[in-house]
């Protein structure tokens, strides 16, 4: 099945893995705050329920600094959600702190370890042209 939206996460390269783990569970989590993008819970044959899921794949990127910033960049230039991740980040410990971080530098200034963006597939294609899967 093919989708006319797409979630796309773009990482750092530079990135330990477990850190690149943790920036793209907390980017998906942005993500799925959205209207429209979870399907509908899970049930087993045994009548567990379980919590509801992204409605279609996730794509995740790898890149360098200079591409998330471009990635950050066609998003927001072209009106797509896009939630983003700050080396700073990996140093607070809560909500409140990690807003802190976010607001405390301009835009041109952060310093991304990772992005997530949704929109129409074509649109999110264009901002993600040029990028890699991550192995």
């Amino acid at each position: 099945m093919r989708f006319d939206t797409k979630i796309a996460i773009v990482v750092r390269d530079d990135l330990a893995g477990w850190q690149r783990l943790n920036v793209t569970a907390f980017l998906a989590s942005a993500v799925a705050g959205l209207d429209g993008v979870l399907g509908k819970p899970y049930e087993d044959a045994s009548a567990n329920r379980y919590l509801e899921m992204f409605r279609e794949p996730v794509l995740v990127y790898i890149s360098d600094g200079d591409g998330l910033t471009r990635v950050r960049e066609r998003a927001l230039t072209r009106g797509v959600p896009v939630a983003i991740y700050t080396e700073e980040l990996f140093q607070t410990g809560n909500d409140d702190d990690n807003r802190a971080a976010v607001r405390a530098v301009p835009a041109d200034d952060l310093n991304l370890v990772g992005v997530a963006i949704y929109g129409r597939r074509t649109v999110v294609d264009k901002i993600c042209k040029g990028l890699t899967l991550h192995p």
